[in-house]
């Protein structure tokens, strides 16, 4: 680590006033260009300590830049990761208020909940399949606290992976009843058509973004307990949205998810 606890704790309270107060910022790095991988996650756990200081529940965790085309983009070889809290949930069919967030966008996302606890270093498809209890479709509203969605990887990680709301509906699902990687999505936007995909758009398998975050945080000397719920990153494009949208993803054999802006 490259910054001061006293830095770390500031950069948290600065990410996390902007996501609660609905303003942009410029990215850290611009500020903390020696900023390195382990402070980026030093200041997502401060901003997660903090909302648990004030009550809020952490309810899951969820993986970003999953797909390969993003990846390289980056120049990265792993997702990112970070976490949603309970106020972040949003019901099926529920309208959504803009006015608590800044340029927000809407991601289609295959979840899952474990049955059994997942560790890494080591961990692959095949253990993470094994300790799947069920699969859920949802919608991430993902919204950047930076200006214009400029940011490079560490900045976005402090940033908790842009985490702002979600929304699940939709039927849950065994697993063994389902072709994760070739499980079918259409995002709509007003009643058009706005992208389609498949599960294989994860890394080639959803799984392998669960495989790829209990690594993570065994290098960190954790694992992702029994009863976890896990949204395993975009499946389509992030679609921007604004009040007065309305947006429905089918999902095949999981049912739809709605939602409005208001």
């Amino acid at each position: 680590m490259n910054l001061d606890k006293n830095t770390i704790d500031k950069l948290a309270e600065h990410l996390e006033n902007a996501e609660l107060q609905a303003f942009d910022v410029t990215k850290i790095t611009d500020d903390h260009p020696d900023m390195d991988w382990e402070d980026a996650y030093a200041i997502q756990d401060v901003i997660r300590h903090r909302k648990e200081g004030r009550g809020n529940k952490t309810v899951g965790l969820k993986c970003g830049l999953t797909s390969f085309a993003k990846m390289k983009q980056m120049g990265v070889e792993v997702p990112c990761f970070g976490f949603v809290s309970d106020y972040m949930s949003c019901a099926e069919g529920s309208e959504i208020k803009t006015s608590e967030l800044i340029h927000p966008k809407v991601e289609a996302e295959i979840c899952i909940v474990t049955k059994a606890p997942l560790k890494g270093p080591g961990c692959h498809v095949g253990a993470v399949m094994a300790a799947i209890d069920f699969v859920i479709p949802g919608v991430e509203i993902i919204d950047s606290r930076y200006r214009d969605f400029k940011f490079d990887l560490k900045s976005v990680i402090a940033d908790n992976t842009s985490a702002s709301r979600f929304v699940v509906g939709g039927r849950p699902r065994n697993v063994e009843e389902l072709d994760l990687r070739t499980l079918g999505v259409v995002l709509e936007k007003n009643g058009q058509i706005m992208d389609m995909a498949t599960g294989a758009a994860v890394m080639g398998h959803p799984a392998a973004a669960v495989a790829e975050l209990a690594n993570h945080l065994g290098k960190r000397g954790q694992e992702i307990p029994a009863g976890t719920f896990i949204m395993t990153g975009g499946v389509t494009a992030a679609i921007a949205v604004e009040a007065g949208d309305s947006v429905n993803v089918r999902f095949q054999d999981l049912g739809s998810v709605s939602m409005r802006f208001v």
